[in-house]
């Protein structure tokens, strides 16, 4: 039987994060860089930890007026220790709550500056291995260098693919505010069941692309998020794949 992970970036203030928890297997908890306070992060750990999910962090750019989604530019060792900061903000909380910290996974720009640069990635990794998080979530292909940085510190690198969200012919995502960046409903479930199946996909300009996936995100917020989450959860069980978090 194949197998996948489903997680959604959540702890972002969205009113449906209680309704996205259910059907995810792991959980991205924003912790402070783009989005969450004490107060966020405690909430979103008592919901996955109610549900069974996997709760990792996601640090972001130190950006809230921008939500994370602009490229900023700082030296490695400061990369390191942004993350690492908000990486262990999260780790005390959930040290209270009984909660064990997964994964680790970026957000935004972040993400996609990390994908291609690889001293970006090392700095992002280094700080996940500072802090004792097992498993490290990156772009899955190879338009991306974050699992292969991941992987030299000794995390378990786990490749990611965009159940709604649009790619480009190398693997890379198809940038936000140009038509077919985000996927209406039914495609996302089909490009979500496909990636999981096959470990492909068809590019917004139609080429083939390889997507080996081991986890499969969508977007926590907004209204349509529940019914998306429970939606691919069921369409992938019906293919006979097992949705369940990565192995360590």
């Amino acid at each position: 039987m194949s197998r996948i992970d489903l997680n959604a970036d959540l702890g972002e203030g969205s009113a449906h994060e209680g309704a996205v928890m259910p059907s995810v297997t792991s959980a991205n908890i924003a912790c402070g860089g783009h989005a969450g306070d004490a107060e966020t992060m405690r909430d979103s750990l008592r919901l996955a930890a109610r549900y069974g999910v996997a709760a990792g962090a996601h640090p972001s750019f130190p950006d809230r007026e921008g939500f994370g989604r602009r490229a900023m530019h700082f030296s490695p060792d400061e990369v390191t220790a942004f993350v690492r900061e908000q990486i262990e903000a999260l780790k005390v909380i959930a040290a209270r709550e009984g909660v064990r910290l997964h994964h680790v996974k970026p957000h935004g720009m972040l993400y996609n500056m990390a994908a291609r640069d690889a001293a970006l990635s090392a700095a992002i990794a280094r700080a996940a291995a500072d802090s004792n998080i097992p498993l490290y979530f990156g772009l899955a292909g190879g338009a991306s260098v974050m699992l292969q940085e991941a992987q030299k510190l000794g995390l378990t690198p786990v490749g990611e693919g965009f159940a709604d969200r649009g790619y480009a012919p190398d693997g890379s995502l198809w940038p936000r505010g140009q038509a077919g960046a985000l996927l209406p409903h039914a495609w996302a479930v089909t490009q979500g069941v496909r990636i999981a199946r096959e470990g492909r996909t068809t590019a917004v300009t139609g080429e083939e692309v390889p997507i080996p996936a081991l986890t499969l995100c969508l977007h926590g917020d907004g209204a349509e998020a529940a019914e998306l989450a429970r939606d691919l959860r069921q369409a992938l069980e019906a293919a006979g794949i097992e949705v369940a978090p990565p192995r360590e």
